[in-house]
């Protein structure tokens, strides 16, 4: 599959603002390989180690809007609040999907990890007791956290938009799990970073949390994948530091995105006047939806 490459892309093809919404999607997931880059194994449950966290953040994420929105009084902004939510927990519910229907079918428990997800985005980043003005204060941080992490995956559903993963022998259902969500991310990535600025996390605020962010976020994916690889029977039991020898060998190779690049994109988040349109295409999100093999086989 040819993609649109962001060198290619035109402004007279953006949409401009469009209505979000959920997309009703179904996957086949009979016969799927637990390596579904067979060409690059690590990079595989690099990806899938995703699945272990995106199903209680994505939860965590709906479970704070809800929170939110009585507050909201843009009525615009509540338009968008609901179809980020909506189209959150279509993402929570399909990736759960693969927990059962691919990783348990090629005996992996992902039951142990879950667990430690579980923990983080219900305790640690779930709502806390208090009342007034610290209750407000608890929900404008998870509000600000959930926007430095929405602009990673919109980061990282840019790369997955545009990445040759089919040059590595890549699965098409999952290879269309991953576009179709990535491409939902670009497409809703101004929601997240317009209600955490509404609810007044000023710049000071969301910087620190990126600092914050940025470390953890790539320590729960090296964890991730660290926890599939040890429980694939039909690979070495890799240490910390050939693992990640390993896997940085398939950035170069351009089987994941690189962590200098995700840094740089982090880093973007600094500029005064930061604006999350800048990551990636919403003509390019649009026009993938438009197409996704799943999408489709829902609507048919």
């Amino acid at each position: 599959m040819k993609l649109l490459r962001r060198a290619g892309r035109r402004p007279d093809t953006d949409p401009g603002a469009v209505a979000l919404h959920a997309r009703n999607v179904r996957f086949d997931w009979s016969d799927t390989p637990l390596r579904w880059m067979p060409a690059e194994p690590i990079a595989s449950h690099l990806i899938n180690s995703l699945n272990l966290l995106l199903p209680e953040g994505e939860r965590m994420f709906c479970a704070a809007y809800a929170e939110a929105l009585p507050y909201v009084r843009d009525e615009k902004l509540r338009e968008a609040m609901l179809g980020f939510i909506g189209q959150e927990s279509m993402h929570a519910e399909t990736h759960d999907k693969v927990l059962h229907d691919v990783l348990a079918v090629h005996g992996i428990d992902p039951g142990p990890y879950l667990r430690q997800a579980e923990y983080l985005f219900r305790r640690t980043l779930g709502p806390r007791d208090g009342a007034g003005v610290a209750e407000r204060q608890v929900l404008v941080e998870r509000l600000a956290f959930i926007a430095c992490l929405e602009h990673f995956f919109a980061y990282l559903g840019d790369w997955v938009l545009n990445a040759d993963l089919e040059r590595f022998g890549a699965d098409p259902r999952m290879a269309d799990l991953f576009r179709w969500h990535g491409a939902e991310e670009v497409e809703h990535r101004h929601v997240a970073h317009d209600v955490a600025v509404y609810f007044g996390a000023g710049y000071v605020r969301r910087a620190g949390l990126m600092l914050l962010v940025f470390p953890i976020f790539l320590t729960l994916v090296v964890r991730g994948t660290k926890f599939l690889v040890h429980q694939d029977r039909d690979l070495p039991d890799l240490g910390y530091p050939r693992l990640l020898a390993k896997v940085s060998g398939a950035m170069w190779r351009g089987a994941l995105p690189g962590v200098p690049s995700l840094l740089r994109s982090a880093l973007s988040t600094f500029k005064p006047g930061y604006n999350p349109e800048a990551v990636g295409s919403t003509a390019q999100a649009v026009a993938y939806l438009a197409k996704s093999p799943a999408a489709q086989a829902r609507a048919s």
